[in-house]
């Protein structure tokens, strides 16, 4: 193989492409197998339209994580540029969180929750140290390999804070995990826009649903998370009222109340309802940081080696780091009406 003068970086023969993953807003994914290598790999294939290049999010995507080296941000292998199509050729991760929690209805085990929240925030704090925002966290963009390493992925909506613009489209996070700055026309925002996706993953794997399901629109988002956390005034958030989308008249005037009211099975783990706090702040200032939460008390009880392993290494070649088996089992069966 290796003498095969067609093979090599940069090139589609040097890749096959298996069967389809799944298909986005501008890609398809499928999974792919390396001559390069033998190994499995998943292609994230983006077809050009004439005349206008490749899109910027998939160059935002490339140069982003070209920079990104890190045992929790999923790597990039090689890129593919043909006339018709921009292909990423990344390492393949057999399932993502969306799916894992799809299987385990009803919450993860608790031991479980922790390890992937520390990797999760582990990738995170790298990103965010180099001033790239992810900008899009939900389940179905991390990635949970089988011995239940947690990778981030999808950095199509990313952006790197050093490039110089102070707004942004606040249509960047799915409705559900977007923080309510940003639902109230914010776009003045930094790394606290991840942290409150952050905290909605939290409260998701704890009890197996989302934390803040809206159903309709920005209005029903902000009226989700206001039943809980509270509906803000300018004496409780100062300035709050001179975001475009406040419009009182049109959600609910709610008192907060704790966190373990709106989400029982929270008080089943050893500090989670103060880390969820944490997150889950209303004013961006107030959230806590990836790398603060990493030093949470939260998680004492896992091996300190794990604060001090070079960037690219799993946090299961530490001994005692290991994942629980799911009490929680679901075969997916689809009956037809």
């Amino acid at each position: 193989m290796e003498d095969d003068p067609s093979l090599g970086f940069g090139r589609s023969e040097s890749y096959i492409k298996l069967e389809q993953l799944g298909e986005g807003s501008y890609a398809t994914v499928f999974k792919g197998f390396s001559e390069l290598n033998n190994k499995v790999v998943a292609l994230k294939e983006i077809r050009l339209q004439p005349e206008e290049g490749a899109p910027f999010t998939a160059i935002r995507e490339a140069s982003l994580l070209r920079g990104l080296k890190h045992a929790n941000i999923v790597t990039l292998h090689d890129i593919i540029h043909t006339r018709e199509t921009l292909t990423f050729v990344f390492e393949y991760v057999h399932t993502d969180l969306s799916q894992y929690l799809e299987r385990h209805p009803g919450g993860l085990h608790p031991r479980n929750i922790k390890l992937f929240m520390f990797q999760l925030l582990r990738g995170l704090a790298f990103c965010h140290q180099r001033r790239v925002l992810h900008r899009d966290l939900k389940p179905q963009n991390l990635l949970i390999s089988e011995v239940g390493e947690l990778k981030l992925a999808d950095f199509g909506l990313a952006r790197a804070k050093s490039v110089p613009s102070r707004t942004y489209s606040h249509e960047v996070v799915t409705l559900w995990y977007r923080p309510p700055d940003v639902l109230l026309g914010s776009t003045n925002y930094s790394t606290s826009l991840d942290m409150w996706g952050v905290g909605c993953i939290y409260v998701e794997m704890i009890t197996g649903k989302a934390a803040f399901q809206g159903m309709k629109d920005t209005m029903d988002q902000l009226d989700k998370i206001f039943r809980v956390i509270g509906t803000p005034t300018d004496d409780t958030w100062d300035g709050v009222s001179q975001f475009p989308n406040y419009k009182p008249q049109k959600f609910g005037h709610y008192q907060s109340q704790p966190l373990s009211a709106a989400f029982p099975r929270i008080t089943e783990i050893c500090q989670g309802e103060n880390l969820a706090y944490s997150f889950l702040q209303l004013q961006p200032r107030l959230r806590i940081s990836a790398s603060e939460a990493l030093r949470h008390t939260y998680f004492d009880e896992l091996p300190p080696k794990i604060y001090d392993l070079p960037e690219q290494v799993s946090i299961y070649t530490v001994s005692g780091c290991k994942m629980s088996p799911e009490t929680n089992n679901q075969t997916v069966i689809k009956i037809k009406q």
